[in-house]
C-alpha cells in the first residue's frame, strides 16, 4: 500500500514509507458553526484512525498489518498502555462534511526506544479524482508500564509490524516573525 499522486495545489505529500490508509467517517456533530470540521474534532478523528491502525479489532473484520495491541487494557487494565506526549496539527484547508469517509494516511516518522512519532495526512475521501490534503499531524505516543507509569521499550513484534511504515517525519510550515 503506497501513496497515490496528489493533484497540484492540494498540498504536500511527505516522501517515504508505505502508508496505512484508514477510512474515518465524519459525524454531523464534528462540524462547527462555519460548516466545516471543528479543530477539536480533528483530534478525535486522528485518535480514531490511530486506534484502528494499532489495535486488534474486537472480532469484527480483518486487523490492519500495523495492529499490535489487544483490548486487554480496556478489559483488565493490562500491563502496557500508550500515552500521548505531544500533538501537532497543521490545518491546510477546511474539511467539509461528507457522507463518504476521509482517507487518513499514517506512518511512523520516528521510532525511539519507548516512543514513536505517528504521522498523519488527512485527505478527502478515497477515490476522489483530485484528492485534497486537509491537514497534517504528528502525535508522539509513549509506551508505558501501567503498574509503574514508567516508559517501557517497544518489543520486536511491534517494531517488525511497523518497520515498512517508518519514514521521514512531517516538516511543518512556520509563521514568519512579525514586527
Amino acid at each position: 500500500m503506497t501513496d497515490t499522486p496528489v493533484a497540484p495545489g492540494s498540498g504536500p505529500v511527505s516522501a517515504g514509507p508505505e502508508r496505512v490508509h484508514v477510512p474515518i467517517q465524519l459525524r454531523w456533530g464534528d462540524l462547527d458553526a462555519l460548516g466545516h470540521v471543528n479543530n477539536t474534532s480533528m483530534l478525535k478523528l486522528l485518535e480514531e484512525a490511530r486506534l484502528r491502525a494499532f489495535w486488534f479489532s474486537d472480532g469484527e473484520g480483518e486487523p490492519l498489518p500495523t495492529a499490535v495491541f489487544d483490548m486487554d487494557v480496556l478489559d483488565s487494565g493490562g500491563d502496557r498502555a500508550t500515552l500521548i506526549a505531544h500533538q501537532e496539527i497543521e490545518y491546510l484547508r477546511p474539511v467539509p462534511y461528507s457522507q463518504r469517509p476521509l482517507d487518513v494516511r499514517m506512518w511512523i516518522g520516528a521510532m525511539g526506544g519507548s516512543s514513536a512519532d505517528i504521522c498523519f495526512e488527512v485527505f478527502s475521501p478515497a477515490g476522489d479524482s483530485a484528492p485534497v490534503l486537509y491537514a497534517r499531524a504528528t502525535v508522539v505516543v509513549v509506551l508505558v508500564d501501567t503498574a509503574s507509569g514508567r516508559p517501557i521499550r517497544w518489543n520486536e513484534r511491534e517494531r517488525s509490524a511497523w518497520a515498512p511504515y517508518v519514514g521521514d517525519p512531517i516538516h511543518y510550515r512556520r509563521r514568519s516573525a512579525r514586527g
